[in-house]
């Protein structure tokens, strides 16, 4: 995400040295001229940020290229301040009356009152200068071009639209769960039984327990439902600590549905922590747990685990077509479908990678943006050490790039929002409300039209990423 920083930071720095006020401070101190000069290379550098964005998750040269810019950007950024502060002394000098102007001195060192202010920072901006040439010189051994973002086709749907329909196959595993839910299934303890959707990361454990809870049988067999998410690894069950009390005092005699979701914890004292106060309830209860983790089902009593696997071929296909062309089939675009086809391949046939290129491709319906994705290097990055095992970390594998992809496609503007959200937690619940406000605070929401409201503007932002990379819950 450098790019995102160092776009946002050259933008500042160039609105800050196109300002009028700036330009006559920076003409009465005689550095107007290099101020000039380092205002074009910014300019020039920032037309590279389009390519460097595309190449710095596979090129670490361009990584490190982006980083010695935002360095540099900094320093820049202290030069400007040092002008408008010498700029506000000057204000208070012409302001004050003689007594209040010796106070004023005071406040400042001697350097800023007595010494020539272009003799301090001269230096400085050569020194800038000479390294932000440099980086735009190494534009030909990084392969980086002026690449101008392509005009999109957003005549065929509109980028927040979502297909009503979100799932794609499962029915078969549905069933056999469903049979399970309203049946004698599960590993029983007294009057409830656990039920697992155990599995690696993307492949669609959540949504599996969704199509179950929404069920309109599994409904009407149960009194009372409810659904928990375990929102970070290091997080045990502290959030179900409310929730037992209402089981307790609620749910006793009643036969109820609970969903505990992303279970990390394979600590048995965890669970059984958990589990004490659904003694209470009547015989039939059930819980769904959902769990990339094996040790803790073991201990529960699974000796043989179905782990749900990625989609078909033919499944995976209609997922990419649903959310790329809102129906589930090619049949309106079936030139597309042999690079459909090589994507689900690249995405191993795993629901959440299918999504998000799918919800990348939304508004292309040209054959060479299918092929630019097709064919990304970003598909060959290495994502680091095993989490798991060898299955969880091939999966990972393909994930991975399909939400670099997503991203890399994002606007500047929309890539310094999604940024800064990684400032929060893991698996952290935004409020869409209170992050648009977050977002306002930061000055990142400025709307170019005068009619729109920050907030407006930051609402509209929030539902592109939404159909783009977020998730709901």
């Amino acid at each position: 995400m450098a790019d995102a920083l160092a776009n946002e930071l050259l933008k500042v720095l160039v609105k800050k040295m196109t300002d009028e006020a700036f330009k006559r401070v920076a003409r009465a101190h005689g550095i107007y001229n290099e101020l000039k000069e380092l205002k074009k290379t910014l300019c020039r550098i920032q037309d590279l940020l389009n390519d460097a964005s595309q190449k710095e998750a596979t090129h670490k040269s361009v990584k490190e290229w982006l980083n010695g810019l935002q360095n540099l950007a900094y320093d820049i950024d202290d030069v400007l301040d040092d002008l408008a502060t010498e700029d506000m002394h000057r204000e208070l000098t012409l302001q004050e009356p003689a007594a209040s102007t010796s106070m004023v001195r005071k406040l400042f060192p001697s350097c800023c009152t007595n010494f020539s202010l272009s003799h301090r920072l001269s230096p400085k901006l050569d020194s800038i200068n000479r390294e932000l040439e440099n980086l735009e010189k190494r534009k030909t051994d990084l392969g980086l071009l002026k690449i101008d973002e392509k005009p999109r086709n957003t005549s065929r749907r509109s980028e927040t639209s979502l297909p009503e329909r979100d799932v794609v196959g499962r029915e078969v595993e549905k069933e056999q769960l469903l049979k399970k839910l309203l049946g004698d299934g599960g590993s029983s303890q007294d009057n409830f039984s656990i039920l697992p959707i155990v599995g690696m990361g993307g492949v669609g454990k959540t949504t599996l327990a969704r199509l179950l809870y929404n069920d309109t049988k599994v409904k009407d067999h149960f009194e009372l439902m409810a659904w928990s998410v375990t929102t970070t690894e290091n997080k045990k069950f502290e959030d179900l600590d409310k929730l037992q009390k209402a089981i307790v005092e609620q749910f006793k005699g009643k036969r109820f549905l609970l969903v505990v979701d992303d279970v990390w914890s394979e600590n048995y004292g965890d669970w059984e922590y958990l589990g004490r106060p659904f003694l209470s309830c009547a015989p039939g209860s059930r819980i769904i747990m959902t769990t990339r983790k094996e040790r803790l089902l073991k201990e529960l009593g699974f000796e043989n685990l179905d782990c749900l696997q990625s989609l078909s071929h033919g499944d995976a296909l209609c997922l990419l077509a649903l959310h790329a062309f809102g129906v589930d089939n090619f049949d309106l675009h079936i030139t597309l479908k042999p690079q459909g086809e090589g994507i689900v391949r690249k995405c191993a046939r795993l629901p959440l990678a299918l999504k998000a290129i799918g919800r990348l491709l939304r508004t292309r319906s040209d054959k060479e943006d299918w092929d630019d994705v097709l064919n990304s290097e970003i598909w060959d990055i290495e994502t680091g050490n095993d989490i798991e095992n060898g299955n969880d970390k091939e999966n990972r594998d393909k994930i991975l790039p399909a939400l670099k992809l997503s991203y890399h496609d994002l606007p500047a503007d929309l890539k310094q929002l999604f940024a800064y959200c990684s400032l929060f937690p893991k698996d952290f619940l935004f409020d869409k409300e209170d992050l648009v406000l977050l977002w306002m605070a930061e000055g990142f929401l400025n709307p170019s039209n005068a009619t729109k409201s920050p907030e407006r503007l930051g609402r509209e932002y929030f539902e592109i990423l939404l159909s783009r990379i977020f998730s709901k819950v």
